[in-house]
């Protein structure tokens, strides 16, 4: 059995595997990266960063490199109630999740080995950390960072719990939308709330990618909503069922290749704390993508790694659980995974109660926001089909 050391092994290369590689082996750190594939494949997963996650990804050195691949969108529409209530600045940035990873993934110092395997297995102890490689090889590490996912073989390795927050909390769907011929999109992106809570929808967010238009839409269905079916087979006509005010804004459209659909469970391991390992972004808690916060918790939890924690903990002979313990119970990681399940919580009940006091709310917040959009010098006519531009 051929056994490998390393300082640092992180096992899984998405965003907060990649992002960690990235920041640790330009830091100088002995880092072994373990993932099957050598480049990330296409996923629904983030599509679109927002200024704050932007702020996030400048303090990790990465953002040149990422945004340099993205389409910023400078301005989005917001509608509610069939209205045009504000043209906001914005310095959103949107980019496919595979793209995103593979433009961080480049910018790994070949000085960190990237081992194109899977870990099967995962056994912890104060002095080092093992793990059974699918090649049957044993990689051996002072620490080991688990960036996974739900990946439940190796979680279950390890003895950990997952509980769950929030079952089938929301159900999100990505497309690709395009102007019909003769027309063009006049705004640089969009968000578009529905009438009411009858649809169980927070919003639909259309915006630039670099091959064109994408749409995002969160709704809080069932995965076996019968809504799906027609999703699937005649997407055009099910976005016209559930928005059909959207035509005002959009104009007519076609909604082009396939329909991707992916329910969230919203968890969190219970007591994860492990001699010689930590767990980030989701494998250590899910996010709500409606919330729009997921590449927040993953950024902060990198740059702590990065910044304070690993430094530290390598100094020690041994990084024990408590150790770790730290890292999950340390100010600024509490705040934000607070933030991110509060703000998913409070999303999914305006979009969906009933009650006089949401209802008040939602009437209260597009007046607000109407308010604010009229104060705009740059706020375009909300007349019907004035905001269409022939190409």
């Amino acid at each position: 059995m051929k056994l490998h050391d390393t300082d640092i092994a992180i096992i899984g290369a998405g965003l907060a595997g990649s992002t960690a590689a990235a920041m640790l082996g330009r830091d100088g750190y002995k880092v072994t990266l373990v993932d099957p594939s050598p480049t990330h494949r296409p996923e629904f997963r983030c599509e679109k960063l927002d200024e704050s996650q932007i702020e996030l990804l400048v303090r990790t050195g990465l953002s040149e490199a990422v945004l340099s691949q993205a389409a910023c969108d400078d301005a989005v529409w917001v509608v509610r109630y069939e209205r045009l209530v504000d043209c906001r600045p914005s310095k959103r940035s949107g980019i496919m999740y595979a793209d995103l990873v593979n433009a961080i993934r480049r910018q790994i110092p070949d000085c960190v080995k990237q081992v194109e395997v899977k870990a099967n297995h995962i056994h912890t102890r104060a002095g080092h950390t093992e793990m059974a490689l699918s090649d049957g090889s044993t990689l051996r590490a002072r620490l080991a960072i688990l960036a996974t996912g739900l990946n439940p073989g190796l979680r279950s390795s390890l003895g950990v719990e997952c509980e769950t927050l929030s079952r089938r909390h929301t159900l999100c769907l990505g497309f690709d939308i395009a102007p019909a011929p003769g027309y063009k999109f006049a705004f640089p992106a969009l968000t578009y709330f529905p009438d009411g809570p009858g649809h169980r929808c927070a919003y639909l967010t259309l915006f630039p990618v670099p091959h064109g238009m994408r749409a995002n839409l969160f709704t809080y269905w069932e995965p076996d909503d019968p809504r799906l079916q027609q999703w699937r087979h005649e997407p055009g006509a099910a976005l016209d069922a559930l928005m059909p005010g959207l035509k005002t804004f959009a104009g007519d459209y076609v909604i082009t290749g396939r329909v991707a659909v992916r329910p969230i469970d919203l968890v969190r391991m219970s007591q994860p704390a492990r001699d010689g390992l930590v767990m980030v972004g989701d494998a250590y808690s899910t996010s709500c993508p409606a919330a729009g916060t997921g590449a927040n918790k993953v950024l902060t939890d990198i740059n702590l790694l990065a910044s304070t924690y690993i430094p530290r903990w390598l100094e020690k002979d041994q990084i024990l659980a408590e150790d770790v313990d730290a890292f999950y119970r340390d100010p600024v990681k509490v705040a934000c995974e607070n933030y991110c399940y509060s703000k998913a919580l409070r999303l999914r009940e305006t979009a969906t109660s009933t009650s006089l006091k949401h209802s008040c709310w939602r009437v209260a917040r597009f007046a607000a926001q109407a308010t604010i959009g009229a104060l705009r010098p740059h706020l375009v006519s909300s007349k019907p089909r004035g905001l269409l531009q022939s190409s």
